[in-house]
């Protein structure tokens, strides 16, 4: 069973201009399944065989030379000298659509593409699925079952999920943990990536995270840029309209999967999540992650932040907009926020003076409405319409 990626139309028109494009994002999130399903007839090299990063390091025209094109070149951070080659081969004949990337570990990566292929390159992100990906497939999936069991695409097609998770993580502890950050003992990274989860939706306080893992600061710090550069988590960081100095100056942790998230910190049913404390933040989660999956899908990389003062008045997102000016979002779990719920949104408004748009208060109501203060109350699928990204 194929679901339709939003992010099919960017990729074709991506191949059709560059002569290569790289699909980056997280283990298991559909990087070789939509160039196989785009491109059919390509040919296909997996750098995940040993043999095969072997012979793309020790004798890389040789192997590229077996190869028609267009070829898919899977996992390419395996042999990331291959790159040198591939540029050698593009300027030597700039067609469009010959090669085709995929990678993980995006830093590192993207650091060999800047160098190797500059321009010659295009590059997309794709993360798991989103919900609307889901229900334009004919998938029927309410929210709450989205935010507990995630957007791998293995989860959707028939994979059980008792299975899968633990298999998941245990591949990536011990394939990328031990490969890149060579730990010895993975218990404790286990137990930070756990911690982690508990910690999706909130403001970081790195000294908290690392006492409670029984690691050191720097330490927490280095792992989580791992955690990044897997796309297992996002940093975002506060918003400055006017550079309020009592403002909290520590990133927001989000996990771009609130499944993998769900699961790392516990959750084995839907229900015990909603029930616990950690349910709000879960669905701030996951609002965050299907507007970073809406912009990706049309290339943007428009900066999401979040405002907070350090007297606690806060606004959970914030997307800065040409101009100088943003709209701002509150995330609430309940079906019908009042206008109590808005005032950390009409604070922002009266400190940024004029530079906040719009703002919205989304939740699970199904019919939209206009707060006395002029906030929008409405869904996440009319937020994302309103956006219009």
């Amino acid at each position: 069973m194929w679901i339709d990626r939003h992010s099919e139309i960017l990729l074709k028109r991506m191949a059709a201009q560059f002569p290569a494009v790289l699909v980056t994002g997280a283990r298991q999130s559909g990087k070789t399944s939509i160039l196989r399903h785009l491109y059919p007839h390509a040919s296909f090299l997996s750098l995940d065989l040993p043999t095969n990063a072997e012979a793309a390091v020790t004798a890389p025209d040789q192997l590229l030379d077996q190869y028609k094109e267009p070829i898919i070149i899977d996992e390419i951070q395996y042999a990331p000298s291959l790159l040198r080659h591939i540029k050698y081969r593009i300027d030597k004949d700039r067609n469009p659509g010959r090669f085709l990337l995929t990678g993980s570990q995006v830093f590192p990566l993207m650091q060999g593409v800047s160098e190797s292929l500059a321009g010659r390159c295009g590059v997309l992100n794709l993360h798991t699925l989103s919900i609307t990906e889901l229900l334009d497939s004919g998938i029927p999936i309410e929210e709450t079952s989205y935010i507990f069991l995630g957007g791998y695409p293995d989860l959707h097609v028939g994979t059980e999920y008792d299975l899968w998770f633990p298999a998941y993580v245990a591949t990536y502890l011990e394939r990328d943990v031990r490969n890149i950050l060579r730990v010895v003992d993975l218990k404790y990274f286990n137990r930070f990536i756990r911690a982690c989860a508990l910690r999706s939706g909130h403001v970081l306080n790195y000294s908290d995270l690392a006492r409670d893992t029984g690691i050191a600061p720097n330490t927490a710090r280095k792992w989580l840029s791992l955690l990044q550069t897997s796309d297992v988590i996002a940093l975002i960081e506060p918003y400055f309209g006017n550079r309020t100095k009592r403002l909290i100056k520590s990133p927001k942790l989000f996990f771009l999967d609130t499944g993998l998230a769900a699961f790392l910190a516990g959750f084995r049913f839907k229900d015990n999540l909603f029930a616990s404390y950690l349910a709000g933040a879960f669905y701030e989660s996951f609002v965050f992650g299907q507007i970073l999956r809406q912009l990706a899908s049309h290339g943007e990389s428009t900066p999401i932040n979040y405002w907070r003062t350090a007297s606690g008045q806060e606004v959970d997102l914030v997307i800065e907009q040409a101009g100088g000016t943003a709209v701002a979002i509150e995330c609430k779990l309940n079906e019908q926020p009042d206008i109590a719920d808005a005032s950390g949104l009409r604070t922002l408004s009266e400190v940024e003076k004029g530079r906040i748009k719009e703002k919205f208060l989304v939740c699970r109501t199904k019919v939209s409405y206009k707060l006395s203060d002029g906030t929008w109350v409405m869904n996440l699928t009319e937020l994302l319409n309103n956006l219009a990204l």
